[in-house]
């Protein structure tokens, strides 16, 4: 069992627009209506390569920036992991339709964006961070593979990690052999113990799969659950916009699943609590 506290949510997709917008929606309160995905710009970059950036960039930079707001930590000190199933598909169109032309040269900013660590290496540079960085795919269960990767490093290094998940659309034709839904991301701070910006605690175990993974009530937002790996993380938002006690389960590769069991974090636990606790990150 993987204890850890969540101390802040960034949150972009089809009518969820931020996550302190998107409460209402993702706890039932208020209906959600899937409008087209609105990425907020970065202040993180400079005006031409905000230009430059492509879309997994805008998406992560946009989540990291709402979470860090919100847990008050320091960007430059902290550990991520940027996970996603796929990276840049408009990059990844771009470079094979290249390749498959006559005239063989690539640009340089195409090639540059196309490594799967792009986000990681312009989030690093806009922040101006030197912590540990890793970036990581794992198919259809990148998001569950991203949230392990932050839960080991957080616990063995007793210091904060924040994971951003992220996944956007291909062109046609790959489209048609990897359809992924509507471009959405996620961003969770996670730490090992409880801070004032804590908003939730999380103990994970890694179990055989006995069942079938979680699921969303509202028929706009299950469809999107099941559109693409980054939208798997759904339930585990609803549970954090519900504040309360809930068993979420998301799958992980063929056999396997990851239990999650999400705790409200009361007053009393956070009374006298400092805001960034004596460890590294």
């Amino acid at each position: 069992m993987i204890p850890a506290f969540i101390e802040a949510v960034g949150l972009c997709g089809p009518g969820l627009d931020g996550w302190r917008a998107s409460v209402a929606v993702l706890s039932g309160v208020a209906d959600h209506v899937p409008t087209p995905i609105r990425v907020p710009p970065s202040v993180l970059l400079p005006p031409n390569e905000r230009r430059r950036a492509v879309q997994t960039v805008r998406l992560a930079l946009a989540v990291g920036s709402e979470a860090f707001a919100a847990s008050g930590r320091d960007a430059r000190e902290t550990a991520t992991i940027f996970a996603s199933s796929g990276g840049d598909g408009e990059t990844i169109h771009e470079i094979l339709s290249v390749l498959a032309s006559p005239n063989r040269e690539l640009s340089p900013t195409r090639f540059h964006n196309s490594v799967h660590n792009a986000p990681a290496g312009y989030w690093s540079i806009a922040t101006q961070s030197r912590a540990p960085s890793s970036s990581l795919c794992c198919h259809d269960d990148s998001f569950t593979a991203g949230l392990l990767e932050a839960a080991v490093q957080m616990t063995a290094e007793r210091r904060a990690v924040t994971l951003l998940a992220y996944d956007v659309q291909y062109p046609t034709p790959l489209s048609t052999v990897r359809p992924i839904g509507a471009s959405f991301a996620v961003a969770l701070v996670l730490a090992p113990a409880p801070t004032a910006a804590t908003i939730a605690g999380v103990e994970m175990k890694l179990r055989p799969k006995s069942g079938a993974a979680s699921f969303m009530t509202a028929p706009t937002l299950e469809a999107l659950r099941k559109s693409s790996p980054a939208t798997r993380s759904l339930p585990l938002l609803a549970a954090l916009a519900r504040r309360t006690a809930e068993s979420v389960t998301l799958d992980y590769l063929s056999e396997m699943e990851l239990a999650l069991d999400v705790m409200p974090v009361s007053a009393s636990v956070l009374a006298g609590v400092e805001r960034s606790e004596p460890v590294a990150g």
